[in-house]
């Protein structure tokens, strides 16, 4: 029986770009929400769920960091797509056609420069492979859509023009979840990422953050976000570079936990190429 892994929004999301780019032998399953995908993994309805945690535009993806912590699930790999947005019409369209490009509302000022040179005003979807898929049903020339290649490919659209967007820069980072935890050393180069909010007392978060340091911990992300609908709770988010068996890690560890009222590792996994 073929694996599944789920994703929130529709086919040929980026979201599916992922998993087409990273998971190819599984089954991808659309969800509506992020709380879906991860509820379908929990339920057994999928293997694993593909969520996206942050852009290298765009900054932190909304609710994920609330999210993974009373998950359930645990990190098990991370992978990396480049946001590639190309034009994307019904066949036999023209690039002189096209009047409209449709798309969701963060990717259209990504090729601010494309549409105004070729005067075609934007219009906003709630979601890129949505309008793919609404551009496929309307069959109007004069309209496209801007998204990836493999939602053209799943709504019988044509390219007329690739990696349209303004910077070559765009990424996103997705983080692989699984019901069950592999806290196996499984590369050389080993991630862990946890969440932790620290004891109420001065300078706290300095003192925590100290152990990483004199232990030679490098730390790649940390970020803050409120929790229990309060100003003054706060937690922290993250990742870095090693294994919780590694002695450095181990003791960056103990010393990170005799501060905070919280800890919890929410996965360890191989690091992705592109951070070599």
């Amino acid at each position: 029986m073929t694996a599944r892994i789920a994703f929130q929004g529709e086919p040929g999301a980026y979201s599916h770009q992922a998993i087409h780019d990273s998971r190819p032998g599984f089954e991808a399953l659309p969800c509506a929400t992020f709380e879906d995908a991860i509820e379908a993994v929990r339920s057994g309805e999928a293997d694993q769920a593909m969520l996206p945690v942050e852009n290298t535009t765009y900054g932190r993806v909304a609710d994920i960091h609330r999210l993974l912590p009373e998950s359930g699930l645990h990190i098990v790999d991370e992978a990396f797509v480049r946001v590639h947005i190309n034009l994307l019409a019904v066949p036999g369209a023209q690039l002189s056609d096209i009047t409209e490009a449709h798309s969701h509302l963060v990717l259209l000022p990504q090729c601010a420069r494309f549409l105004r040179e070729n005067g075609i005003a934007g219009r906003v979807s709630p979601d890129n492979a949505r309008a793919a898929r609404d551009v496929a049903a309307w069959g109007d020339r004069s309209k496209a859509a801007l998204a990836s290649e493999l939602a053209g490919e799943i709504y019988g659209l044509e390219v007329l023009a690739r990696h349209i967007e303004d910077h070559d820069t765009n990424t996103t980072r997705f983080l692989v979840m699984s019901r069950t935890p592999d806290l196996t050393r499984r590369a050389d180069h080993m991630m862990t990422t946890f969440v932790f909010r620290v004891r109420n007392i001065p300078a706290a978060l300095y003192k925590a953050m100290g152990g990483f340091a004199t232990n030679g911990v490098n730390m790649t992300k940390l970020e803050s976000y409120m929790v229990d609908g309060s100003f003054t709770a706060t937690q922290f988010y993250a990742d870095i570079e090693g294994h919780p068996d590694d002695a450095n890690v181990k003791l960056a560890l103990e010393e990170l936990e005799y501060f905070t009222s919280y800890l919890k590792v929410l996965g360890t996994y191989p690091a992705a190429s592109v951070r070599d």
